[in-house]
């Protein structure tokens, strides 16, 4: 989207308002200066006009590199400068032109030199779509200003016959609540209207908003191709920029409107982090967890082969009672996923966990072993926050839960495997978790956690990223018990 206008240091109008509209509406902006203009919420102040070559140099370094898919143009001062624009748009002949007539501002200030008129006028006819307010189209028309709406629409017609251009009528300047514009087109046979009804909202800020709507406009356009949608969809956004203007607080006169108040309303302004960062950062969330089970008893003599193989045979009869629950989480977890890949997934892992891990219970203990086995506290516990977790229904907080039980055991698996023999007496478990298969389940795991952790807003990011931690607490816990509990009630 190419704007060719002015510009405003404040921000609120010209080539900064353009862009600003462009990017609100799914655009990408680029913008080509016709004149520096000093202004401020108050007025205009003075006008300076580049030399004209240096204007067609900006318009031929986009056109000779981009493919321009709709022009807006504003602000053209002077004769030279429409000549210029005028030329160039029949070398180039892009596919959507609006013409914003900058000739009068909200402010009252003429903004285009008297002898330029019929300069624009002949300008009209290389036009898509004309956004005249009030004052302007009827010096387009050569008539007083209209005072009514019916007046107004019935001069745009005429302007519309008389240019061969589509033209948006607009009732802004007009008093009353009601706040109409109308599409018209009287190029062919016969006069085509549309209108808009809209409601007058009470504020001041409206600098900038005709530079604002034609942006839109072509932005719109050039997505929809369909003239009727590109205003009504246009002027929902314009209204809503309104509304919030205010809100802005900036300047004392007529202020701006607020472009992008709806995208902050509903989408906020904080960055969301790419996977891998979420990745990064809820690993080192944990760090002092790890850091803990790397040194805990159980774990160091899984490494060299010397835990107590009572205390060994118990964590897995613990293990294999965790894992029949934490199955059924992985079928929530599939019941719950948005897509079929993601379904599948956990559906798979529901079915590894009962098949594959249960199978390296099942090679150390009797099948009697594991029936008669109690759950200790630390496994009810564990058991108890999945599937707190679980019942929520929340399938992004749901999966964090579920992702320590992949990444630590896969990532103390895969370091103390080496550390391994042959004849080490629990290569078995070594073996399950540094098994190349796991490593890449694992791998999945992280990367749908971590995607729908940085597509969801950032209070719902911090739940998933406490129910991760939580898990990986419990995980610190399931590992610390086997060397150091005494037995208890529930297990005697």
């Amino acid at each position: 989207m190419l704007s060719i206008a002015g510009t405003d240091p404040t921000g609120g109008a010209g080539i900064q308002a353009d862009l600003k509209s462009i990017a609100a509406n799914g655009g990408y902006g680029m913008a080509a200066i016709t004149a520096l203009v000093a202004q401020n919420t108050h007025g205009v102040r003075s006008v300076h006009v580049p030399p004209v070559p240096f204007l067609a140099e900006q318009l031929d370094a986009v056109s000779d590199d981009v493919e321009i898919d709709a022009v807006k143009i504003g602000m053209l001062a002077t004769t030279g400068v429409i000549h210029t624009v005028r030329d160039w748009l029949d070398r180039v002949r892009p596919p959507v032109v609006v013409l914003d007539p900058v000739m009068v501002a909200t402010s009252g200030d003429r903004l285009l030199d008297a002898d330029a008129e019929q300069a624009l006028r002949e300008l009209l006819s290389r036009t898509d779509l004309l956004t005249p307010n009030i004052p302007e189209l009827a010096i387009l028309a050569g008539e007083p200003a209209a005072t009514d709406w019916a007046a107004v629409v019935a001069q745009a017609g005429r302007v519309s016959v008389r240019y061969a251009v589509r033209v948006l009528a607009k009732g802004g300047h007009l008093a009353g609540a009601e706040l109409p514009d109308a599409l018209v087109d009287a190029r062919g046979d016969s006069v085509e209207i549309v209108e808009f009804p809209g409601i007058r909202i009470d504020t001041t800020n409206t600098h900038g908003t005709g530079c604002s709507l034609s942006s839109a406009l072509a932005t719109r356009y050039a997505r929809s191709g369909d003239w009727t949608e590109a205003v009504g969809e246009s002027k929902r956004w314009l209204s809503e920029s309104i509304r919030h203007g205010a809100e802005l607080e900036v300047g004392s006169g007529h202020g701006p409107i607020s472009h992008f108040a709806g995208l902050w309303e509903r989408g906020g302004s904080e960055t969301r982090p790419a996977p891998a960062e979420v990745e990064a950062q809820w690993w080192e969330h944990i760090r002092e967890l790890r850091d803990g089970i790397d040194e805990l008893p159980f774990v160091t003599g899984l490494g060299d082969g010397t835990i107590d193989r009572d205390a060994f045979l118990w964590y897995l009869a613990q293990d294999a009672l965790y894992l029949r629950d934490y199955s059924r989480v992985l079928a929530d977890a599939s019941r719950l996923a948005p897509t079929a890949e993601e379904q599948a997934f956990w559906a798979g892992s529901a079915q590894g966990a009962i098949a594959a891990e249960l199978q390296l219970h099942e090679s150390w203990l009797t099948s009697e072993a594991i029936e008669g086995a109690r759950p200790s506290d630390t496994t009810t516990a564990y058991l108890n926050h999945l599937l707190a977790c679980a019942a929520r229904g929340d399938y992004p907080v749901l999966i964090a839960a579920a992702l320590p039980c992949f990444w630590l055991y896969q990532d103390v698996g895969t370091r103390l495997h080496p550390l391994s023999h042959p004849r080490h007496p629990y290569r078995s478990w070594l073996d399950t978790y540094a098994d190349p298969a796991f490593e890449a389940s694992t791998r999945r795991a992280i990367d749908i956690v971590t995607q729908v952790a940085a597509a969801v807003d950032e209070t719902k990011r911090a739940e998933m990223r406490e129910a991760f931690r939580a898990s990986a607490a419990h995980e610190h816990e399931f590992f610390a018990v086997p060397t150091s509990r005494r037995p208890t009630p529930r297990e005697a």
